[in-house]
C-alpha cells in the first residue's frame, strides 16, 4: 500500500504544487448568484468539481461550511468527495479535529477508514490537547494509506498565544508539535505522511522546521493577504515540503468552469515561480 506522502509527492510532481480549497462560504455563494442553501451548495460543488477534478493535485473542502446546512450539506460533502476521489485529485478534508481516547478514535473512523462515507486521503488536526492524544488517528492513517496535517503555526493572531508560549525546556509549544512530527516521521521516504500546518503569514518565527520530512501546507495565500512569494521567508530551505494553499483567489474567479479553471491556473504558476525547483 502506497503511503499518502508518496501520493502527494507524486501528485504535486504530475499535476504541480497547489492544494486548492473549497470554502462555499455565504458571501461567496452570493457573489456566485446562488442562494445561501442546501440548492445553492450542491449548485457550487458542481462546478467546482466541473473545474478543478483531475487538474490540480489537492483539493480541501471546508467541513464547517457543509455542516452548517445539516443532514443535507454533509450528503454534498460526500458526494463532493467521491466526485474529486474518482479524478484521482487527492482530498484533504479541512475539519481540524482534535479529541481524546474513544472520540479521536471516532474521528479516525469517519475520515480515514475507507469503509466510510466521508473517507478522505488527510484531515487536518488540532493537537492542543496534546500531540499523543492524536494517535489513534495517525494509526488509522498509517493503515490505510492516509495523512494528517496538524496545526503548528497559523496565521491568526490569536494563535500566537498559545503557539509560541514557551514551555519548561524552553521551546515554544508550536515546536514541541514540530519536534514531535518529526519523530514520528523519522525514515520516511520519500516524504512522511504527517503534515503541519503552518500559515503563509507568519513571516519568519525561528521556528525550526528542518526535521520534519513531512509536508507542510502552507494557508493563507492570494485574498487571506498571503504572497507565494513569502513562503521561501516562511519555509526557507524546506521549500520541496511546501504544499501552497489558496481558496477565495481562485473561487472567487466562479462561477464558470473555464474561469476557475483559469484562476487555479494563475495560483499554480505563481506557486511553481516561488518555489523554483523545489518540488521538481
Amino acid at each position: 500500500m502506497e503511503t499518502f506522502g508518496a501520493r502527494l509527492v507524486a501528485a504535486m510532481a504530475r499535476r504541480g504544487p497547489l492544494c486548492v480549497g473549497i470554502d462555499p462560504h455565504p458571501a461567496l455563494l452570493d457573489r456566485w448568484g446562488l442562494p445561501d442553501s442546501a440548492e445553492g451548495l450542491a449548485r457550487f460543488c458542481d462546478a467546482t468539481v466541473t473545474a478543478l477534478a483531475g487538474r490540480v493535485a489537492v483539493v480541501k473542502p471546508q467541513s464547517a461550511f457543509f455542516e452548517r446546512f445539516g443532514s443535507r450539506g454533509v450528503a454534498i460533502l460526500e458526494s463532493t468527495i467521491r466526485q474529486f476521489k474518482s479524478s484521482e485529485t487527492l482530498v484533504l478534508l479541512d475539519v481540524k479535529r482534535g479529541d481524546i481516547g474513544s472520540t479521536v478514535a471516532a474521528y479516525a473512523s469517519a475520515y480515514l477508514d475507507p469503509s466510510s462515507p466521508l473517507y478522505v486521503d488527510a484531515i487536518t488536526a488540532s493537537p492542543f490537547l496534546g500531540v499523543g492524544a492524536l494517535a489513534p488517528m495517525f494509526a488509522t492513517a498509517a493503515a490505510h494509506g492516509g495523512g494528517v496535517f496538524v496545526l503548528a503555526l497559523t496565521s491568526n493572531p490569536e494563535g500566537r498565544a498559545v503557539q509560541h508560549a514557551r514551555g519548561a525546556d524552553g521551546r515554544t509549544v508550536a515546536q514541541a508539535v514540530i519536534d514531535e512530527i518529526s519523530l514520528l516521521n523519522g525514515g520516511a521516504e520519500p516524504l512522511g505522511s504527517l503534515g503541519l500546518v503552518v500559515g503563509a503569514t507568519v513571516g519568519r518565527t525561528g521556528h525550526d522546521l528542518s526535521r520534519v520530512n513531512g509536508p507542510l501546507l502552507a494557508p493563507g495565500l492570494g485574498a487571506q493577504g498571503g504572497r507565494a512569494a513569502d513562503l521561501a521567508t516562511v519555509f526557507g530551505d524546506r521549500l520541496s515540503a511546501v504544499l501552497p494553499s489558496y481558496s477565495r483567489e481562485v473561487l472567487s474567479a466562479g462561477p464558470e468552469p473555464v474561469a476557475l479553471r483559469a484562476a487555479a491556473e494563475r495560483a499554480l504558476a505563481e506557486c511553481r515561480a516561488a518555489l523554483g525547483g523545489a518540488t521538481e
